[in-house]
């Protein structure tokens, strides 16, 4: 089971598009307790420091990047299971990308595609697929394999 209030998502820059902002508004109402902590966009390293700087001490740092490990939904849910009480910070850099020395300090690498997302989108996508992990663990009916 996934417990949401263990879930942060870090994410460079807001979302102004009315169409997302009422998807990411839908999966924060599935998804009790998560919370999205927004980061003013900057150069890649100013991020970076702000990123490392909203870190908690107890969150495991997982950055979604193109070079990360591409994972089916079913594995992406068991991954999150074996994660157990860990606390995650999923982390959505802005237009540059996330620095490479935070990308070397995350514990995991995600990638949501092979292809290049806004980062609103790629926002929209990680929250869809955390509320499908969470009803493929609990044997619910959102997801059909």
């Amino acid at each position: 089971m996934i417990n949401p209030a263990r879930i942060r998502i870090l994410a460079v820059g807001k979302v102004r598009k009315g169409w997302v902002q009422e998807g990411v508004a839908l999966y924060c109402k599935r998804l009790p307790g998560l919370v999205i902590t927004e980061l003013k966009d900057s150069t890649m390293a100013k991020e970076a420091e702000a990123i490392t700087a909203a870190l908690h001490p107890d969150e495991r740092l997982v950055v979604l990047t193109e070079e990360g490990s591409p994972t089916d939904s079913v594995a992406f849910a068991e991954q999150l299971r074996g994660s157990g009480s860990d606390r995650l910070a999923f982390v959505i850099g802005g237009a540059d990308g996330l620095d490479p020395v935070l990308k070397a300090r995350a514990t995991w690498r995600l990638s949501l595609s092979p292809m290049t997302f806004p980062h609103e989108l790629a926002r929209l996508l990680l929250l869809e697929q955390l509320y499908r992990a969470t009803s493929i663990l609990q044997g619910g009916p959102y997801h059909r394999a």
